[in-house]
C-alpha cells in the first residue's frame, strides 16, 4: 500500500490549483459531538434511513413535516408510539409512507433512549467510541438499530460530524488499486483490515478518517 504523502501528492498533482483544504470534511470534536441534543440525533439518523434509495432533496423538502409528526424527534416520545399511531401516519400525504422505514424510526428511538440510559446521551455514546474502531460501531448500529445496514450508519455518522471513513464506489475503487481489497469489503475480516489501514494513514499524517477517506475518493477516476 502507498504511504499517505503519497495519496496526498497524488490527489494535488491532479487538483493543481484547488484548494485541496476546503474540499476536506472536518469532523466535530469529541466534546462538540456530545453536546448534540439525542432529538437532533434521532432526526439525522431517521432521515439517512428515509434518504436510502430516494432523491435527498425530495426527502429534505419533506422534512418539516417528519418534524411535526415525530414530535420533534423526542426519543421517549417516539419510543411510546403504538402500531396505531404510526400506521396512521400512513395516511399523511406530507410524509414518505414507506411503513418499514416508519416502523424504524420507533425501533431507533428505542435504542437511543436505551444507550441514552446507560451512557447518559446518546451523543455522548457515539463521541466516547473511538475512531480507531468505527466499523464496530457500524456493526453495533445495525445489530441494535433498523435499516441502518450498508452505507446508512456510516452515513448517519458523518451526517452528524462523527469522524468515519466512508465506503463509497471512489473509495472501494482506490482501496482495490492499492490492493488492500479485491472486492468492496463486507466480512468482517475484510473491514478490520480496512480499518488498520486508515489507521495506519491515520496515524501517518495526524488526519481524521473522514478527509483520508475523501482523498482516497479523489485519487481514481482520472
Amino acid at each position: 500500500m502507498k504511504s499517505f504523502g503519497w495519496l496526498y501528492d497524488h490527489v494535488a498533482a491532479h487538483k493543481a490549483g484547488e484548494d485541496i483544504e476546503a474540499l476536506l470534511p472536518q469532523p466535530k470534536t469529541d466534546q462538540q459531538l456530545a453536546a448534540t441534543p439525542d432529538d437532533r440525533l434521532l432526526s439525522d439518523l431517521t432521515r439517512r434511513v428515509f434518504r436510502a434509495g430516494l432523491k435527498h432533496s425530495l426527502v429534505d423538502s419533506k422534512w418539516p413535516a417528519f418534524e411535526q409528526e415525530f414530535f420533534g424527534f423526542d426519543p421517549q416520545k417516539i419510543s411510546l408510539m403504538s402500531d396505531e399511531q404510526l400506521e396512521k401516519l400512513m395516511q399523511n400525504d406530507q410524509l414518505i409512507r414507506h411503513f418499514g422505514k416508519i416502523k424504524a424510526t420507533r425501533a431507533n428511538a428505542l435504542m437511543v433512549t436505551e444507550l441514552a440510559s446507560k451512557h447518559g446521551s446518546f451523543a455522548r455514546f457515539l463521541a466516547d467510541w473511538p475512531a480507531s474502531e468505527i466499523i464496530d460501531l457500524w456493526a453495533f448500529l445495525k445489530k441494535h438499530g433498523a435499516q441502518l445496514g450498508g452505507n446508512s450508519g456510516p452515513s448517519f455518522l458523518r451526517m452528524v460530524g462523527k469522524d468515519t471513513f466512508l465506503l463509497t464506489d471512489d473509495v472501494v475503487a482506490a482501496l482495490k488499486a492499492q490492493g488492500i481489497v479485491d472486492k468492496k469489503p463486507t466480512a468482517k475480516r475484510d473491514l478490520q483490515r480496512v480499518q488498520e489501514v486508515f489507521n495506519q494513514w491515520q496515524q501517518e499524517s495526524g488526519r481524521p478518517l473522514c478527509q483520508i477517506s475523501r482523498l482516497l475518493s479523489y485519487s481514481v477516476g482520472w
